[in-house]
């Protein structure tokens, strides 16, 4: 007959009694709870396995071993530097929307999901953060605009100039159509951070910042000025945009930066003629975005086709997303379903980065204030 001090003197000669918090011997029952020296899965599963084997070995295989293997508490992680900067009032979240990769069309989504996000009836800004090439005021048709000067609290700021339902601000605003922006990293960066904080954004649900390419002073100024919510990478399926993306997930990734990546549009996934609606041709490759997500452990919110009507909509400054009942229209609209899903999951399971969570499910109609 089994006894507990026959189990207690056995797991002392295996040498594991300093593993076991508990146990208990129920006839051919053994109930062992059990501290595994390794958080890793396989040395958790390589413990019970030999566990099972002694225990088969040492009091027959008709004993069932019946154990609960958890993983040892690891010590805190030392504090880093992270680089975070002041929350803005009124502002519950702020999504950076960045590319590895210039021409993989980040701008014209950033557009269509400002004015798709518009139309959910959320409070929804637009920053143009891309100093050397701003599309902003082009996209929304408010190309010669200027934005005013308001009073706010005893200070003056910047009234973001507004279509669609969208506040936006863009350098383009304060250049002239042919004039070049011929600035080092210092000076663009604190235009940007005026644009950030000397402007009257208001209560806005969401503000989307519309990043240049790669990863330099902009990003880094960006990071620094505000806290971002969380990241959006915009890619084409092929390899070389790919490649990197890789880089613009890493650089959010870093232990300073520490921005969720709150998933990957694959832009340009496929085109489809407007004779052929139903046709399919995937002229930079198939699903290459889908496999590089799911390798990184990231979502996939959004595949958007090339389809020529995103162009000629984008020339005249009338977003696509902005067609009623159209294709375009039905993926961005499940496309921004996607991104607030992912955003809804990121600030239930991570602390905010000084940013207000937000309430409102994807698929819902949001409270309009």
């Amino acid at each position: 007959m089994l006894t507990k001090s026959k189990v207690q003197d056995f797991l002392k000669e295996i040498e594991v009694d300093d593993l076991v918090s508990n146990f208990q011997v129920m006839g051919d029952d053994v109930y062992i709870d059990m501290t595994a020296h390794s958080p890793a899965m396989h040395e958790k599963k390589k413990l019970e396995v030999a566990m099972k084997q002694a225990f088969a070995s040492e009091f027959g295989e008709h004993i069932n071993l019946k154990l609960k293997i958890t993983s040892p508490e690891l010590p805190a992680a030392p504090a880093t530097n992270e680089i975070k900067g002041k929350q803005i009032p009124g502002i519950q979240n702020i999504i950076a929307i960045a590319s590895g990769k210039g021409g993989v069309g980040k701008s014209t989504v950033s557009a269509n999901l400002a004015v798709t996000l518009a139309k959910m009836g959320f409070k929804v800004g637009l920053l143009d953060a891309d100093i050397y090439g701003p599309s902003v005021p082009t996209m929304l048709d408010t190309e010669g605009q200027k934005p005013i000067s308001v009073e706010v609290n005893g200070r003056n700021l910047m009234k973001p100039i507004e279509n669609y339902g969208v506040k936006m601000l863009s350098i383009g605003y304060f250049s002239g159509a042919n004039q070049a922006v011929v600035w080092r990293g210092p000076m663009a960066s604190k235009a940007l951070n005026q644009m950030i904080r000397d402007a009257d954004w208001g209560e806005l649900d969401f503000l989307l910042i519309d990043l240049p390419p790669g990863t330099g002073d902009i990003h880094l100024s960006i990071i620094q000025e505000v806290p971002v919510t969380g990241a959006v990478i915009v890619s084409t399926p092929q390899h070389v945009a790919l490649a990197d993306v890789r880089k613009g997930i890493a650089m959010f990734n870093m232990e300073s930066i520490n921005i969720p990546v709150l998933g990957l549009i694959e832009n340009m996934a496929y085109f489809t003629p407007e004779e052929l609606p139903e046709n399919k041709y995937y002229i930079f490759g198939k699903q290459g975005a889908q496999f590089m997500a799911e390798d990184l452990g990231i979502p996939v919110l959004g595949e958007i086709p090339l389809i020529q009507s995103i162009r000629e909509a984008g020339d005249v400054g009338r977003p696509a997303a902005l067609q009623e009942n159209s294709k375009i229209s039905d993926i961005y609209t499940k496309t921004a379903q996607n991104m607030v899903e992912s955003l809804v999951e990121r600030n239930t399971n991570l602390p905010p980065t000084e940013a207000v969570k937000i309430t409102t499910m994807a698929g819902c109609s949001p409270k309009k204030k």
